[in-house]
């Protein structure tokens, strides 16, 4: 089973490297770029151990507590 952790920053927090990214986008080229926002991904291999809702659990307590800062980040997690 793989669960799959997806971290974003919160809509109003500001993100400097969002902004940079866009910014060498546009010098590249690319056009009608009106906003990136940057995040972090992850997947964690769980065993046969646990169902479905004990992996989705798991992975709750992980992206809460290690994953993410709750305070200026969402995140959302997909089990597999």
């Amino acid at each position: 089973m793989k669960a799959k952790v997806y971290v974003t920053l919160k809509p109003g927090v500001l993100d400097p490297q969002g902004k940079a990214i866009q910014h060498s986008v546009e010098l590249l080229g690319f056009a009608g770029i009106s906003d990136v926002r940057q995040g972090k991904y992850f997947e964690i291999a769980l065993d046969n151990s646990l169902d479905a809702d004990g992996a989705r659990e798991a992975a709750e307590r992980m992206a809460k507590g290690v994953l993410s800062n709750p305070v200026i980040e969402d995140y959302r997690v997909e089990i597999e």
